[in-house]
């Protein structure tokens, strides 16, 4: 499949049509001047980065979970009645 170049005031213009091309397995380049392009793609859940705060949350809920500090619902039930506690 061809490589769809598109200038940077045209992209704006045409955002959802660009969208769909990228998500049917089109590759869209934007151009912005003559010196600068940006390749259009689809990102997954595990594409995003976390931050080193987030991180660090996340490492500290794993630690506590081990030291047994946690709480385990097994229901619906359960779960409601842990949440309306908080």
């Amino acid at each position: 499949m061809a490589v769809l170049e598109i200038t940077a005031r045209d992209f704006r213009n045409k955002l959802k049509d660009c969208f769909n091309l990228v998500d049917k397995g089109q590759r869209v380049v934007i151009k912005r001047g003559s010196e600068k392009s940006y390749l259009l793609v689809p990102i997954d859940v595990e594409d995003v980065v976390l931050s080193s705060e987030m991180e660090l949350k996340l490492e500290r809920s794993i630690e506590q979970i081990k030291e047994g500090k946690s709480t385990t619902v097994k229901s619906v039930d359960e779960l409601n009645k842990f949440l309306e506690s908080l």
